[in-house]
């Protein structure tokens, strides 16, 4: 088991969270395993942007993103150089800190159609 903090979230995490995570898991499979709510349009099949987190710590023990989940990363509302889709990175050995951003573009939740 790996350490995950999760920064505050007024929503999702208000008092903030530090959860073990699974290795081998997604940062967003641990996070709805320890009921942190955190969305996921597409069902975690790297389509949509809406499990986007930040890693403030321990990015860069993390496998680097494939090209489809760099695209989608481009259009992630808050975007940072260390963003990721929560349903694409793995929790290794490493201990996490992630930011969940305070909004998400989620078009099916809002009623809009591509």
């Amino acid at each position: 088991m790996t350490q995950l903090i999760v920064l505050p979230h007024v929503e999702l995490c208000p008092e903030g969270a530090v959860i073990e995570a699974e290795e081998g898991k997604s940062i967003c499979e641990n996070l709805l395993a320890n009921d942190i709510e955190l969305d996921h349009a597409c069902e975690m099949s790297c389509a949509c942007t809406t499990c986007h987190v930040i890693v403030r710590e321990g990015f860069n023990s993390l496998e680097p993103a494939e090209d489809t989940e760099e695209d989608l990363l481009d259009k992630a509302w808050g975007l940072e150089p260390n963003s990721r889709l929560g349903c694409q990175a793995l929790v290794g050995a490493t201990p996490l800190t992630v930011e969940i951003p305070k909004y998400s573009i989620n078009m099916a939740k809002e009623g809009h159609r591509k």
